[in-house]
């Protein structure tokens, strides 16, 4: 009996040092998992901590892309990693690198020694190489959206192997980079520097990074798309309160005109300028102008034309010499040819009864006359030469402006707009046109000059067929006041 009690305890002996064997070797295997998962975990926290600086910094896409890389290589221990940007969809293209990571395709003989290093003529042939979604392991992980560990890369027929020692891919880890399943790029990790393969927990790592990678630059997306909105939310309130201040708010009071301007713009700044200012007693100027460009830029300009009417209405009496001296501003000031003006600048005399106009390339004014012993009412469209201000020098254009006299007597109407009146377009496609403008200018005969200009608008909407414009609507109707005894 003492021998078979001795064999048992010896065999419950080897079997619970078994047992403890086991449970140690768990223990450690458990605890290095767990310092393998904090590892990771730190990994990535500082990942991320360095990605909102870089944000937080104002860093563009290829900044992160090269943060991006520079974590993978420091997670890994990799020789070298680089960045894969989906580009039209379809194309993928190296928008970063770090290391000597082997080019997706056999390099070029004619342009080895184009660069005094190798790492930045292999950067440079990186970054100027694309290829298409499923061309290669790179394009197989960008086509499948699935992350791929390569052990041994010597041979995957899918990986390119150079001649060259330094770009042998031994070992190899490609992971997309993805937002909602949407991808944006891919991550590829070359050759661990202590010369192993890669493993499971490296491979791990690199996931997480890609996927957090994925986040970041959408992020960055998102950020500079609402600091580019901010910037030009500020730049429409700059440029409108800039507008604001041009337009005037109120009109010359006399006995003799009745003055209202209607004025719709397309955006929130639009490009119409229109003014009315007092020259004398009996002589008011009167101009409308569209201006070429939106935004600062645009009310800039619009600016720099009024300061000038004002200035140059002062000094000369001939609206023609005003669109000249203005003209000659605007080409001493070297424009660009894509900034111009049209304007129509007149001087109303209410002592002589007539308007003298001048027109610079804009549409031409309508005036509404009274004709005969009855006086009837004539609508017409008055023509003058001229070209827009700011498009030729002053030799060119101080030839073909000129200045023209219409009669303006009590009853009759003076009308300046801007092409987004006679433009304005139904669901046909059909224009407004200078014929309907006139019609309804007619039927508005002896109404007050408000009147006028909502019953052209109302007729614009009403034939439209619509409440918003892609051009600015701009009206400034003049109606000659006072009876017939007193103009003469």
């Amino acid at each position: 009996m003492s021998f078979v009690l001795l064999v048992v305890l010896v065999l419950l002996s080897i079997v619970f040092w078994e047992t403890f064997k086991v449970k140690t070797r768990t223990i450690v295997d458990l605890d290095e998992q767990n310092q393998l998962l904090e590892q990771e975990r730190e990994l990535v926290i500082r990942f991320m901590h360095n990605m909102v600086e870089a944000l937080g910094g104002g860093a563009d896409r290829s900044a992160l892309w090269e943060q991006i890389v520079h974590a993978s290589i420091q997670a890994t221990g990799a020789l070298s990693a680089a960045v894969f940007e989906l580009q039209n969809g379809s194309q993928l293209k190296g928008v970063a690198v770090e290391g000597l990571f082997p080019p997706h395709r056999h390099l070029p003989e004619s342009s080895r020694m184009k660069l005094t290093t190798r790492a930045k003529y292999i950067e440079q042939i990186l970054k100027s190489e694309t290829f298409v979604v499923g061309e290669g392991i790179v394009g197989s992980v960008a086509k499948t959206k699935k992350g791929e560990l390569v052990p041994d890369a010597t041979e995957d027929t899918r990986i390119n192997q150079h001649d060259d020692p330094a770009l042998l891919v031994r070992s190899i880890i490609v992971c997309p980079i993805l937002f909602q399943n949407q991808l944006l790029g891919v991550l590829a990790v070359v050759n661990p520097a202590d010369g192993l393969e890669f493993n499971k927990t490296d491979f791990s790592l690199v996931e997480n990074l890609a996927e957090q990678a994925g986040l970041a630059i959408h992020n960055a997306d998102i950020m500079h798309i609402q600091m580019e909105k901010n910037r030009l939310d500020m730049e429409l309130e700059l440029a409108s309160n800039i507008q604001g201040l041009l337009l005037p708010k109120a009109f010359p009071k006399t006995d003799e005109l009745d003055v209202h301007a209607t004025y719709i713009p397309a955006q929130k700044v639009g490009g119409d300028l229109y003014d009315i200012f007092v020259l004398d007693a009996h002589r008011v100027g009167i101009a409308i102008a569209d201006v070429s460009g939106k935004g600062v830029p645009g009310s800039l300009l619009m600016a720099i034309c009024q300061t000038n009417l004002r200035h140059f209405a002062r000094r000369h009496d001939s609206p023609a010499r005003v669109l000249s001296a203005i003209n000659g501003e605007m080409m001493n000031a070297g424009m660009r040819k894509d900034k111009f003006v049209t304007m129509v600048y007149g001087i109303i005399d209410t002592r002589k009864n007539e308007i003298v106009l001048a027109r610079g390339g804009h549409e031409p004014p309508l005036y509404l006359q009274r004709v005969g012993p009855h006086r009837r009412s004539e609508v017409i469209s008055v023509q003058s030469e001229g070209m827009a201000l700011g498009m030729v020098p002053s030799d060119i254009f101080d030839e073909i402006v000129e200045d023209k006299v219409i009669p303006f007597h009590p009853g009759e109407v003076f009308v300046l707009y801007t092409d987004g009146v006679t433009e304005a377009v139904n669901e046909e496609g059909t224009e407004f046109a200078f014929s309907r403008l006139a019609d309804r200018v007619s039927l508005l005969t002896d109404q007050p000059s408000r009147v006028v200009n909502n019953g052209i608008m109302d007729a614009v909407v009403e034939f439209s067929a619509r409440d918003s414009y892609e051009d600015d609507l701009t009206l400034v109707t003049v109606v000659r006041t006072g009876s017939s005894e007193e103009s003469g």
